[in-house]
């Protein structure tokens, strides 16, 4: 497996494989890997010659004060679990390599991102779309896969792709989850043993709106009610967004009668948790 730091290096080993017909699929990563990741991975590897994934925690989709600083990172273990996996090569740079002095280059992706983690935490995709546009641009996939968890930056990147024109396919994978439930994330590490019992109250709120669903209710308000008073019935939880949208725009709904997404933001102590659930309306 080849690990590199530079643009160039990953730039160079990646043309000679295309030389021989050789496919390539990208893994986006900020590091501190966990099965989500690693099942994405494992998808990459299953369908491509070549599979790099990256690793950069991107300074530009943090917030003043959000935890950049402090977000968990190894990058040994991280490599371990690659190489056990397959993958070919790493990308690493640092970021004086993907952000250079005077870096003065902005992507915006509007619209979808005036909503959920959008509208709380600004300036948030922009940071994304720039270091994906970077990756994308740097090694060229013919594939790239993202988690589902995050699905509003599956969207954003699914946006910035088309818009852009880039000759790439933006593939998605379901959200892992921990045996109790708890969707993996790399901030679960925040978590004390108190803290996750309640962080679990995020999955098992999907159940009382399917509960609700079956009973007949069809008022989003009434949904994100029940959910918000949920959670918040438990200790060390305190709610950022609870939000139920229009699957692909990501619009607030008044009423659901179809598909739709519940979307869920929730500090639990200091970690920022998301999650998210597909639910489809039975049609009598």
């Amino acid at each position: 497996m080849k690990i590199f730091k530079t643009i160039n290096e990953t730039k160079n080993f990646l043309r000679e494989q295309r030389k021989s017909g050789k496919s390539v699929g990208l893994v986006p990563t900020m590091g501190f890997l966990h099965e989500g990741h690693l099942s994405l991975v494992r998808k990459s590897v299953n369908e491509n010659d070549i599979t790099v994934v990256s690793i950069f925690v991107n300074p530009a989709q943090f917030g003043p004060n959000e935890d950049f600083d402090s977000y968990p990172r190894n990058f040994d273990r991280d490599t371990a679990l690659l190489k056990k996996n397959a993958v070919d090569c790493v990308f690493a740079p640092e970021v004086s390599e993907m952000y250079p002095n005077n870096f003065s280059t902005k992507v915006t992706v509007n619209k979808i991102t005036d909503y959920l983690c959008g509208a709380k935490r600004p300036g948030h995709f922009d940071g994304v779309a720039i270091v994906v546009t970077k990756l994308l641009n740097i090694v060229g996939p013919d594939k790239a896969y993202f988690g589902m968890k995050d699905y509003q930056q599956l969207k954003v990147i699914q946006r910035l792709v088309k818009d852009l024109n880039m000759d790439v396919e933006i593939k998605g994978g379901p959200i892992v989850r921990e045996n109790d439930g708890l969707a993996m994330s790399s901030r679960n590490t925040y978590l004390t043993q108190a803290q996750r019992k309640s962080a679990l109250s995020l999955v098992k709120s999907f159940d009382i709106v399917q509960r609700m669903l079956d009973q007949g209710e069809r008022s989003a308000k009434s949904l994100k009610e029940a959910v918000h008073n949920y959670i918040s019935g438990f200790e060390h939880t305190s709610i950022d967004y609870v939000e139920i949208v229009d699957k692909e725009t990501l619009e607030p709904l008044e009423t659901v009668s179809q598909s739709f997404l519940v979307a869920l933001a929730v500090y639990v102590g200091k970690a920022r948790l998301i999650d998210n659930k597909l639910f489809e309306v039975k049609r009598c």
